[in-house]
Formats: structure tokens, C-alpha cells, sequence
């Protein structure tokens, strides 16, 4: 792999000779349990607003239409279903997270893989390549560089991730895949703004319209479109205005013997921005110790936090009286607080009655949020919080939890996220469907086209 090559070049040079030999059990297993959480995370928002206002978008019909709408049999291009599909798997803010100079979602990808696997009559095993590749792709390039800091949101990447992997479906050549990235990246790009201050619907739609634009730049390539080049490296390319400059060596991705990426990202126990996972166990350890009803009880609530945890969950007024779903999963003070009234955080916990309940408000006005320097200075190794609080009777107590269950050094099992997806369909897929969708990603290796899995998907009305 020459130096001399731009880094779209050397990225699609790895895309395309990367195989499925290059698997080991351990990345196809946990790729397995990724697509079922992705999976039910997308059946489970089904039924909400913002997911069936794209659906009747995509549902409009186009020519040659070819992929499928996720819980219907109602097929769109491959671009609208994953777009759409996209939508559906981060709506509820419950799908994985990588965590490192940039934080991400990666699974994020996986509707842009399933998409064109479906057009093309793909097989499970070019499913979980591409799937792999893509969280490969993105992940390296998180721990490349930071974006938020530089106004710019982290679904950027994704512009080049999800044009390798549905690329490398549509069965581009190097120069092609290289194309693709050139047209994704520099034409698509996503400010930051998404996620500041109070936020709205297209927080959970940003990366899937990235998702949308990099299938739609990998057609344009396979057709012979070429895009701006050097598209990293060029004067008004992507290091000069977005990134700064960094590096990549290739040769360390995986495959070849070495670990993927994949293996390291993050599941989800709770539907909740993963900065406030760690808040979450720590706030239901201590309402257990405090006995009697925590609104009465709890006189103060201290949150010690790393940056990322503040700046992204905290320091916006809007945290502080979310009006919206996207704004109170992403609130740290309303998360915890919740956790402490309730005992629990679900879907639920953000129910226009509770996000409007003068209690949980009133509640809200005795819990602070600090950054802890130390706390910082050990993440994203660790994603401390450290929850204080003070009852009643002036007693303190104390709970920091580091890392929380579904991080790759405490995982959430395979019984785990089964658990996970059963609660997630419960009363939208039937137990037989349950059961076939489980089948299908458990065999998936072997199975000769993707179909299957959306016939079992079909939501009954």
C-alpha cells in the first residue's frame, strides 16, 4: 500500500481486499449481536411520529424500487430504505456507541448495509463483511480526530464509512470505492448544531440522511460519477476546513490476525446519550439505599462528571427543561433524576406527561452537574460518573460506577441482548416472528440472501 495514494485511496484499497476469511469467530459473533440490537432498536420505533412521517415519504414509490421499508413489505430505493430504516435504529437513542476522540454510533451503519444487500441479492456472510467494514472505517477515524469540538457532527464520518461498505456491496472497483468516498465527503458534511442546546427530530435522522448520501454516492460512482479529489488532503479539503490533519495507518485495521474494531464499541442497557449510562446505574444503586420516597427524601443530588458528559448532557439551559424526547435523553440532570424518582429508565421515561411534570421539574432545581478533571482526564477508558446525595435526614451517600454493562470490558451477553430485543418488540412483532428474526441473525452466515429477515419483520396492523 503506497504512501503516495490519497486517503480515500488507501481506505478503499483496504475495502476491497478486506474477505470474509479475514473474520475471526469473535468479531462475527459480536456482529451478530450488533444486528439484532439494531434491529429491534428500528422494529421498537416503529410507531413513532418522526419514523412514520419519513415512512410515508419513502412509501411515495419510486421506479425500481428494490429495498424494504423495515416492518413492511413495501419496498423504496435503496437509498429512501435507508434513510428510513436509519431513522428507525437511532430514533430512541438505544443503539451501540464508540467512544474515543470522536464518539459515534456505528451501528448507525448497518440499515445502509442492509439496504444494498437486499437490491443486490447479497448473502449473510457479504452482510456481516460489510457490516464489519463499515464499523471498521468509522471507528478508526473516530480515534483519528475530533469533530464536535470543531462545530462539526460525528455522522461526517459516516459519510465514508457507509460509502466503503454498500460500495463494496454493490461490488466496486478500488477507483470506484474511492469515487464514492470523494463525492460522500465532500458534498454531504453535518454541523454540530444537531446536538446542541434544545434538540430536535433530526437528531435521530442526521446519520441516517448520511447513511442515505453515501449509498446514493456509491450508485453515482458504479455509474462512473467522479468526486472532488484529494478530498481529505486537497487545499479546500476535509483536513484544511473540518478535521485538522491526522493520520491513519492502514495497516494496523483489522483483519489478517488483528482485532476489529467492532469488538470494541459499546451496547446500550439503558435508552440513554452512553455519557449517562454510568449516571444511570449509579442513581439506581443509590435510590435503593435511600429508602422511602426519593422526592421527599432527597434534599440534594450532586453529578461529577468527565467533559464529554458535561458539555454534550449538561451545559445547555435546554438540559436543564428538555421540551423533547431528543433533548431529555440527552439531558444528564433530567436522566438522573428519573432514575432516582422512578427506579428505572425506559421509553417511557420520556413521555410528554413526565418531560411536562411540575415534580420532576421542581426536582430537577436541587441536582448540579460538574466536570471532575479527573474524571476527564481517565475517559474514554472509563465513563465515570459520580452521583452525591444528600436526604433528609443530612446523611451523604456516595456511588461512582466507571463502566457500565454492554462496555467490551463488561458485555452484555447474548441472552442479554435477546432480552433487549424481545422488550423492544414486545407487542409489535409476535412471538413466532421473535423467534425467526433470532434464527435468522444467529445463522446468518449461512443464509444466501438477506429477504428473509424483512418477511419476518412484517409489523401486523
Amino acid at each position: 500500500m503506497s504512501l503516495a495514494m490519497s486517503l480515500s485511496e488507501r481506505l478503499s484499497e483496504y475495502a476491497s481486499s478486506l474477505a470474509y476469511g479475514d473474520l475471526g469467530e469473535t468479531v462475527i459473533k459480536e456482529a451478530k449481536k450488533r444486528l439484532l440490537d439494531a434491529i429491534g432498536c428500528a422494529i421498537g420505533a416503529y410507531g413513532e411520529t418522526p419514523v412514520k412521517a419519513a415512512r410515508r415519504l419513502a412509501e411515495k414509490g419510486y421506479p425500481g424500487s428494490a429495498s424494504t421499508l423495515l416492518g413492511t413489505k413495501r419496498k423504496t430505493t435503496p437509498d429512501m430504505a435507508t434513510f428510513v430504516n436509519g431513522a428507525m435504529v437511532r430514533y430512541f437513542d438505544f443503539n451501540d456507541t464508540y467512544l474515543s476522540k470522536e464518539p459515534g454510533h456505528p451501528s448507525d451503519n448497518i440499515p445502509a448495509c442492509l439496504a444494498t444487500a437486499e437490491m443486490e441479492g447479497r448473502s449473510g456472510k457479504d452482510l456481516l463483511l460489510a457490516i464489519v467494514l463499515a464499523y471498521e472505517i468509522q471507528c478508526r477515524l473516530c480515534d483519528a480526530a475530533d469533530l464536535r469540538h470543531r462545530g462539526w457532527d460525528h455522522v461526517c464520518y459516516g459519510l465514508v464509512s457507509g460509502a466503503l461498505a454498500s460500495g463494496r456491496l454493490l461490488g466496486l472497483s478500488r477507483e470506484q470505492l474511492s469515487q464514492a468516498v470523494n463525492i460522500s465527503l465532500n458534498s454531504h458534511l453535518a454541523m454540530r448544531q444537531v446536538r446542541a442546546g434544545g434538540l430536535s427530530m433530526w437528531k435521530g435522522f442526521s446519520f441516517s440522511n448520511a447513511s442515505r448520501n453515501a449509498v446514493f454516492s456509491a450508485f453515482l460512482a458504479r455509474e462512473g460519477m467522479t468526486g472532488p479529489s484529494p478530498v481529505f488532503e486537497g487545499e479546500m479539503g476535509f483536513f484544511n476546513q473540518v478535521s485538522g490533519r491526522f493520520q491513519l495507518d492502514i495497516r494496523s485495521f483489522g483483519g489478517k490476525g488483528k482485532g476489529f474494531k467492532l469488538e470494541e464499541t459499546f451496547v446500550k442497557f439503558y435508552p440513554a446519550e452512553y455519557h449517562a449510562q454510568t449516571a444511570i446505574w449509579a442513581a439506581l444503586d443509590l435510590r435503593k439505599q435511600i429508602g422511602g420516597d426519593p422526592a421527599k427524601r432527597i434534599a440534594f443530588v450532586g453529578i461529577e462528571t468527565h467533559e464529554a458528559g458535561y458539555t454534550i448532557l449538561a451545559k445547555d439551559p435546554e438540559k436543564w427543561a428538555p421540551e423533547t424526547r431528543e433533548t431529555a435523553d440527552h439531558s444528564l440532570p433530567y436522566i438522573v433524576a428519573m432514575a432516582l424518582l422512578e427506579g428505572k429508565v425506559d421509553n417511557e421515561t420520556y413521555s410528554a406527561r413526565k418531560l411536562k411534570d411540575p415534580e420532576v421539574r421542581e426536582f430537577m432545581k436541587r441536582v448540579i452537574v460538574k466536570e471532575d478533571k479527573a474524571l476527564t482526564a481517565a475517559y474514554p477508558g472509563s465513563i465515570s460518573n459520580r452521583i452525591t446525595v444528600k436526604l433528609d435526614d443530612g446523611k451523604t451517600l456516595v456511588k461512582q460506577v466507571d463502566v457500565p454493562t454492554g462496555h467490551p470490558k463488561n458485555p452484555m451477553t447474548e441472552v442479554e441482548i435477546e432480552r433487549k430485543f424481545r422488550l423492544l418488540t414486545k407487542g409489535i412483532l409476535k412471538e413466532s416472528q421473535v423467534e425467526k428474526v433470532k434464527g435468522f441473525v444467529r445463522t446468518i452466515e449461512k443464509q444466501k440472501d438477506v429477504s428473509q429477515l424483512f418477511e419476518s419483520c412484517v409489523v401486523k396492523p
